[in-house]
């Protein structure tokens, strides 16, 4: 068995050793320009067209997150370049949905308990009673149901929020979050939340959703929670709404253009919270621990999850 590896950086010594760990019979290389030998797994992250030119004996393609925007194009553009017949299959989880519900609910809660008003209070040396904020006013919308909006979703309801949730397709928990689909799910969905936290894969269908129509549904004074991709949100828009009161703050995690360039507004927004795209990192035991048991389940002929729909994107 030979697994290929390839990264932007070429840093793939560490993914090669903790596979070695688990698949000692395999034969594991990092990939090198002009390297067309033959392959039964890749295992990658952002590639570039020569790495996923076809390739003898190729079964799968791993991709080193749970986005898959990164293989396709933001818009889905680049499916093309992938080998006809093999299959993409993403993360599922590796330790990020615990990190992602940790963030998500640390930026719920300072907004519900009103904590960037008291840190404003705090510059200005004034000691004022802030009215609490009551869980039944406070509605969450969180867009995207997969694995990880999914984890999010359901910590938010252990601190008692109403929380509702959007997905393409229809899915079905005992979770007691209100579940919503497809494209007349949504306007149910999003209409008077104060939160909403985006998780959406980032596909042709889900590009610039976060913008001005989509805010306006809010409730007014509004947060928006961003942990999916930048282009998922239309930068001016979020600013008018901010400066309109339609938005009351904002945390970005994701950006369009990452490191967020020094002269972007959002550096000087006091009501945007900017963090360098560390809402929830991939872990890497984790993730070589799942890409090896899928490999193993290949080898024998089994089923796995974490299948793309090409068709979809995610």
């Amino acid at each position: 068995m030979d697994i290929l590896i390839y990264s932007p950086d070429g840093k793939t010594a560490a993914y090669e050793t903790g596979l070695a760990q688990h698949l000692p019979q395999a034969n594991i290389r990092g990939w090198q320009p002009g390297d067309t030998a033959p392959a039964d797994y890749l295992v990658l992250w952002k590639p570039n067209a020569e790495v996923l030119q076809p390739r003898e004996r190729l079964k799968a393609i791993f991709n080193l997150g749970a986005g898959v925007d990164g293989v396709l194009g933001m818009r889905g553009e680049s499916a093309h370049r992938l080998p006809a017949g093999v299959p993409l299959v993403r993360l599922e989880d590796a330790g990020m949905a615990d990190q992602m519900a940790q963030y998500v609910s640390a930026a719920a809660l300072r907004y519900f308990r009103r904590l960037d008003e008291f840190d404003a209070q705090q510059a200005q040396t004034q000691w004022k009673f802030q009215k609490p904020n009551r869980l039944s006013d406070f509605p969450v919308a969180v867009l995207g149901y997969g694995t990880l909006g999914a984890h999010v979703a359901r910590a938010l309801k252990t601190f008692g929020f109403p929380v509702r949730a959007w997905s393409r397709s229809e899915r079905h928990d005992d979770s007691g979050v209100a579940l919503h689909h497809a494209e007349a799910g949504f306007d149910a969905c999003v209409r008077g939340a104060r939160i909403l936290v985006n998780l959406l894969p980032l596909t042709p269908q889900t590009v610039d959703v976060l913008n001005a129509a989509l805010f306006a549904k809010l409730a007014r004074g509004a947060f928006l929670i961003n942990v999916a991709r930048g282009a998922h949100l239309v930068d001016d828009d979020l600013l008018a709404a901010l400066e309109s009161g339609q938005i009351a703050g904002a945390t970005l995690d994701v950006f369009r253009n990452e490191p967020l360039p020094d002269d972007h507004p959002f550096w000087r927004t006091p009501r945007i919270t900017v963090t360098p795209h560390i809402s929830a990192l991939t872990l890497r035991d984790e993730t070589v621990e799942q890409i090896a048991g899928k490999i193993a389940a290949l080898t024998r002929g089994e089923a796995i999850t974490g299948i793309v729909d090409l068709t979809r994107g995610y």
